[in-house]
């Protein structure tokens, strides 16, 4: 029997390429072997329905922009009509327009969403937003956490403990297709043994911190990525005379899987409880990578096991930044060692197919649940 199910979030492919969309994308693939069919409604400054890996990608239109949350008159319309098509609704969080559309147009549909994050940086808007929250939340049949770290650290989500489900995020295995032609194209740029960054350069990322590690270091960083501190980041690694750190921009998927391969270890510093998984750290288990994170009491030091995978070193510290990433250079042995069990660790717990059964099997309930409870009216 088909399952149909309605994903709602800000963004989707192909307009956005972040983490939450790569998320909704293997679930979408994911799911379709097992019966599952999506569609996915998000915004657009170029709306355009498409179809994506045999998934629907319905797009509406930016009414505006409000602290950097895209709303849309359109968007309530469209979902309005696919959530009578949809027999579940699933929502991302957080997102404040999915809020209102579930209050007011989702029609009784059993729904579920997923906790990416807390709201981190918007505090002057939160006792606006705060009531709104936790109306929706409440709502909610399951609120699936991504950690177990985060589903305790996040102050929110002790408020509803009884429905928190955890849900590990996981990804398409890429390690086996990797293009050989472009790893020796990166071998011949990068001969020596590095570092590698993979993310877009938004604040939490700090890679101010990295910059002034690689520069303890003397360590060939690799930074893979663009976004809205790039040119801020850029010239403070030329202010300090980094040439041994190197910004490539963003890349095609093939060329970043070629830098994972060809990689020491991978590094994500990232500071603040913003960055709430860590998808790069998957991808680099998927590689066989060891892994340098920090310590903010998010799934970061889930994906990342301190002296199992990689190191967990405290946030804002260049100096044991450098120091874990020296160390994987310097021990090889261990490196290959941490690398093996980062692999065996995305086996057990972060592949598609393992995230994608373990939705199914929440869906199953909440519709069946639901299917019971109109039966007794």
């Amino acid at each position: 029997m088909t399952l149909r199910v309605l994903h709602f979030f800000k963004n989707y492919l192909p307009d956005s390429f972040g983490g939450t969309e790569r998320v909704i994308h293997a679930l979408a693939t994911g799911t379709a072997p097992l019966g599952v069919e999506t569609t996915v409604l998000s915004l657009s400054r170029h709306p355009e329905n498409t179809v994506i890996d045999g998934h629907r990608a319905e797009k509406a239109g930016i009414s505006l922009d409000l602290a950097s949350t895209p709303m849309s008159f359109d968007a309530l319309r469209q979902f309005r009509r696919l959530a009578r098509e949809a027999d579940l609704i699933h929502y991302h969080f957080p997102y404040p327009l999915a809020d209102v559309a579930h209050l007011l147009l989702a029609g009784g549909k059993p729904a579920l969403v997923t906790y990416h994050s807390d709201v981190v940086r918007q505090h002057r808007i939160m006792a606006f937003y705060r009531p709104l929250m936790h109306r929706f939340l409440r709502r909610m049949g399951m609120i699936v956490a991504t950690s177990p770290q985060y589903a305790a650290s996040s102050s929110v989500l002790r408020h509803y403990a009884d429905k928190v489900e955890v849900i590990p995020l996981g990804l398409a295995d890429r390690s086996t297709n990797v293009d050989q032609g472009k790893v020796e194209q990166w071998r011949a740029r990068f001969p020596r043994p590095f570092i590698l960054f993979t993310g877009a350069l938004r604040y939490y990322k700090a890679i101010g911190v990295l910059l002034e590690a690689a520069r303890i270091s003397g360590l060939p960083v690799i930074i893979v990525g663009s976004g809205p501190k790039e040119a801020q980041w850029r010239a403070k690694a030329e202010s300090l005379g980094l040439a041994n750190v190197h910004f490539v921009g963003g890349v095609p998927d093939e060329d970043k899987d070629a830098l994972l391969n060809l990689c020491t270890a991978l590094v994500m510093p990232s500071n603040v409880r913003s960055e709430a998984f860590g998808l790069s750290l998957v991808e680099a288990a998927m590689f066989s990578k060891p892994m340098v994170s920090c310590d903010i009491a998010t799934g970061t030091s889930y994906v990342n096991v301190h002296g199992e995978t990689g190191f967990v070193v405290p946030p804002s510290n260049p100096q044991a930044l450098a120091g874990a990433m020296n160390r994987l250079v310097d021990e090889t042995e261990l490196a290959t060692e941490l690398g093996a069990a980062a692999r065996r660790h995305y086996e057990a717990l972060f592949t598609r197919e393992t995230m994608a059964a373990s939705y199914l099997s929440l869906y199953r309930r909440l519709a069946n649940a639901s299917g019971r409870d109109q039966q007794q009216v």
